[in-house]
C-alpha cells in the first residue's frame, strides 16, 4: 500500500482546505445556526464552480472520474470547517446509479445523474442501508409502501436512494421525491443538518429505477469512508482548537497544558486520531483498487466511532465552562460528531458485526500464508 499523495491530490485537498476555511468562519457558522438554514448555498455554489461536486461521478457522466481517495481529502477539509453542503451524499447517489448499470439513455435515470454532474440537482441517500419500505412487484412495475427514517438533506434533495426490503433482501430503489404518493416529513439535526422521514403510500414507479442486486455491497464501504473522513477532518480541527486552548489558558499561574493529565488526555486523543487516520487510508487504498473491504470497512466505522467520541468528550472536558457555552464554537464538533457516530451505526453495533466477520471468515489478509484478495 501507498499512501503518499500525488500531485493532483495535493492540490485538490489544498483547494477544499482554502475554500472551506473562507466560507467558515465561527462567526459565519455561528451566523447559519441562528438564522435556522441547514444550507450554505453560496459555499455550495462556489463547490460547483469548483468542481468539488463531481469529483466522483464519473467521466462518462459529466464528473470527474477521480477516486474515492481524493473525495476523502475534499471531505476531511469539509469535516474540518464544518461546512454545511451536500457533497459525498449527492456524489455518491449518482456513481451509485451509474456503476449499477440502469443509467441507460433510454432510462430517466440518466438525466437524472447527468445533471447532478452539473450541478443542476441535489441526490442524496440514506446512511444507513437497512431496512426501509415494503417493494412488490407487478409486471414491469415497482410499488412501494412504508417509511425511510431520517434521509438527511432529503428535504432539499430531488431524489433519494433509499433501502428497500424484497421479500428477504434488501436493495435500493433511486425514488424521485415529487412522485406521487411521497411525503417527506422534516426536521433538523442538533449540528443543523436537514433531515426527513420519507413515507411511502402506494408509490408506484416504473421498474428501472430499481438498482442492481450489488449496488448495496458497493455502496456501504463508501458510505462508511465517507463518513469517516469528516470524523477525520473535523477530529483533528477540534484536537487542534484544544491544544491551543491548553496552551493559553492558566490555572494556579501556570498553563494548563502543562498538566500532566492534560498532556496525558491529548495524547490518547492524538493516538485514536493516528488510528482512525490509517484505518481511513487502508480502507480507501482497497476501494480505488477493486479489493474487498468489508473488515477494513468495519473496523474504520468502529475507529470513527471511537476517536468521535474520545476526542469530542476530552474536547470539551478539559474546556471547563467554555465547553458548554454555546456561544463557544467548541460545541460545534461534538455535536457533527454525534450525528456521524449515529449514521456509522454507533461503536457497539460495528463491533458486533466485525466480531461476527471475524467468525464466519479464516482467510484475512494479515494471515501471510493466504491471498490478500481472495
Amino acid at each position: 500500500m501507498d499512501f503518499s499523495l500525488t500531485e493532483e491530490q495535493r492540490a485538490i485537498a489544498d483547494m477544499a482546505g482554502s475554500l472551506f476555511r473562507d466560507s467558515c468562519s465561527d462567526d459565519v457558522l455561528r451566523e447559519l445556526s441562528d438564522s435556522g438554514q441547514t444550507r450554505m448555498e453560496g459555499l455550495w455554489q462556489a463547490s460547483i464552480e469548483t468542481g468539488l461536486h463531481s469529483l466522483y461521478i464519473p467521466e462518462a457522466a459529466g464528473g470527474s472520474g477521480l477516486g474515492i481517495t481524493e473525495l476523502m481529502l475534499v471531505l476531511m477539509a469539509q469535516g474540518s470547517a464544518l461546512a454545511q453542503v451536500p457533497l459525498w451524499r449527492h456524489q455518491l447517489a449518482a456513481a451509485a446509479i451509474w456503476q449499477s448499470g440502469v443509467a441507460a439513455e433510454s432510462n430517466a435515470l440518466h438525466a437524472v445523474v447527468l445533471a447532478a454532474a452539473e450541478g443542476a440537482n441535489v441526490l442524496t441517500l440514506a446512511d444507513t442501508l437497512q431496512s426501509g419500505p415494503t417493494l412488490t412487484r407487478s409486471d414491469k412495475q415497482l410499488t412501494l409502501n412504508g417509511t425511510c427514517h431520517a434521509v438527511a438533506e432529503a428535504p432539499d434533495a430531488t431524489l433519494a436512494l433509499i433501502p428497500v426490503s424484497d421479500g428477504d433482501k434488501l436493495k435500493l430503489v433511486a425514488l424521485p421525491l415529487d412522485t406521487p404518493g411521497v411525503s417527506c416529513v422534516s426536521g433538523v439535526m442538533t449540528h443543523g443538518e436537514a433531515v426527513a422521514d420519507i413515507h411511502c403510500q402506494q408509490v408506484t414507479l416504473d421498474s428501472d429505477y430499481l438498482l442492481d442486486d450489488s449496488t448495496v455491497a458497493w455502496l456501504q464501504p463508501r458510505i462508511t469512508a465517507a463518513l469517516s473522513a469528516l470524523q477525520l477532518g473535523l477530529s483533528s480541527q477540534q484536537l487542534t482548537r484544544t491544544v491551543e486552548y491548553i496552551s493559553q489558558r492558566r490555572q494556579f499561574d501556570r498553563q494548563i497544558g502543562t498538566f500532566q493529565a492534560v498532556q496525558m488526555t491529548m495524547a490518547d486523543c492524538q493516538v485514536a486520531l493516528e488510528a482512525l487516520q490509517s484505518c481511513l487510508w487502508q480502507l480507501c487504498y482497497r476501494i480505488d483498487n477493486a479489493l474487498a473491504c468489508e473488515p477494513e470497512m468495519l473496523a474504520t466505522a468502529w475507529h470513527a466511532c471511537e476517536a468521535g467520541h474520545l476526542i469530542g468528550h476530552k474536547a470539551q472536558h478539559v474546556h471547563g465552562g467554555f465547553g458548554v457555552d454555546i456561544s463557544y464554537p467548541i460545541h460545534r464538533f461534538l455535536y457533527w460528531s454525534r450525528a456521524i457516530r449515529l449514521a456509522l451505526g454507533g461503536s457497539g453495533a460495528t463491533l458486533t458485526a466485525l466480531g461476527d466477520w471475524l467468525n464466519n471468515n479464516n482467510s484475512l489478509g494479515w494471515k501471510y500464508d493466504l491471498d490478500e484478495n481472495a
